[in-house]
């Protein structure tokens, strides 16, 4: 840091903030900390009554700290993402369309390892909205080494750290179990909760079948559902242990590969997953994902609708963030459940 006279400051990098006041109009900060001096600032700081300014000397090998952020932009952004301009060494990415978020979680706490780096963001595997905040970056010093950002591209070999999966998926069908069901004793309850939940992704459902508790008319249901060409095939209810719950068995009796029958989420132990040989993918969803607010059917649902295979690690992995705390105002996916996965 070193003190110049304003007209020669052209260039240089203001170390503090610099406050115009105009009686009775107002009082702040006309330039910040940071800012690069141009010929047009030079009138307005004389005006001021500065004729002489602490600024930042550039030096070869050093960077400003808003070059220094793009640096760090060019690093994060992948596809359906987008920046703002840089102000004050800061950069935040928006999402450009509905999908799913993903972060690079082990190259980005890398990145973050550096000193006089940073890069925030959401958690991975959120769902998004266009428009959405995803990460801010920026440097901590007004001018950084450039080395300090060379490491981190080093880091990140060419490959985003973030990006957005937009929704894929379009239609489902649903097997609805349950004799009472099937015979109307009963009114289903499950399609209006899981049709509600899949529009939020932009998937329909294009058919429902009832077949009741005979395992065989609920394999039969499923390969139909599969056979007309849908995206999803949910089988809701009848998941638990009791001898009389047999759609566990109906969905091995698809021929689908099962994926994993329970997980480490409350609500939804008993959630079961597999996929045909396509990769179309069948779920069993327990009778929590009906009444409750958030599952593990919440969980795994915007993975599915961005096209990605959910696998027997990743569902074990979810026990860490797995115990949803019922609040009496549910706030999902603003809250802790799930973040663990």
């Amino acid at each position: 840091m070193r003190e110049i006279n304003t007209q020669d400051a052209v260039g240089h990098v203001l170390c503090h903030d610099m406050t115009q006041i105009i009686p009775g109009v107002s009082k702040g900060a006309r330039f910040r900390k940071g800012h690069v001096v141009t010929e047009e600032d030079i009138p307005v700081l004389l005006s001021m009554g500065k004729e002489r300014l602490f600024v930042w000397e550039r030096e070869p090998g050093m960077l400003h700290e808003d070059e220094a952020a793009e640096r760090l932009r060019s690093l994060c952004q992948g596809g359906n993402i987008r920046a703002t301009e840089p102000k004050e060494g800061k950069i935040e990415l928006l999402a450009d369309t509905d999908g799913l978020f993903l972060v690079d979680v082990p190259r980005l706490d890398a990145v973050n390892e550096i000193d006089e780096v940073m890069i925030a963001t959401r958690h991975t595997n959120t769902p998004v909205r266009r428009g959405d905040k995803l990460a801010g970056t920026r440097v901590i010093p007004l001018v950084i080494r450039e080395e300090k950002l060379a490491q981190a591209e080093r880091v990140c070999a060419g490959e985003p750290l973030l990006r957005v999966l937009p929704y894929r998926m379009r239609t489902a069908g649903l097997v609805v179990t349950g004799s009472e069901v099937a015979s109307g004793l009963v009114t289903d309850a499950f399609s209006g909760v899981i049709e509600q939940k899949l529009s939020a992704y932009g998937i329909r459902v294009t058919e429902k079948h009832m077949p009741g508790d005979d395992r065989a008319a609920i394999t039969a249901a499923a390969i139909a559902i599969h056979g007309s060409g849908a995206d999803m095939v949910l089988c809701c209810g009848g998941m638990s242990v009791d001898p009389d719950d047999r759609t566990p068995g109906a969905i091995r009796d698809t021929g689908a590969e099962i994926v994993s029958y329970g997980a480490p989420v409350l609500p939804g132990a008993m959630f079961l997953l597999g996929y045909f040989s396509d990769g179309v993918p069948i779920l069993g969803l327990p009778g929590c994902a009906m009444y409750a607010a958030t599952t593990v059917f919440d969980l795994v649902l915007p993975r599915l609708a961005a096209g990605q295979r959910v696998t027997a690690g990743e569902l074990k992995r979810m026990g860490h963030g797995g115990l949803c705390l019922s609040c009496p105002e549910c706030r999902y996916p603003d809250c802790a459940f799930g973040k663990g996965c």
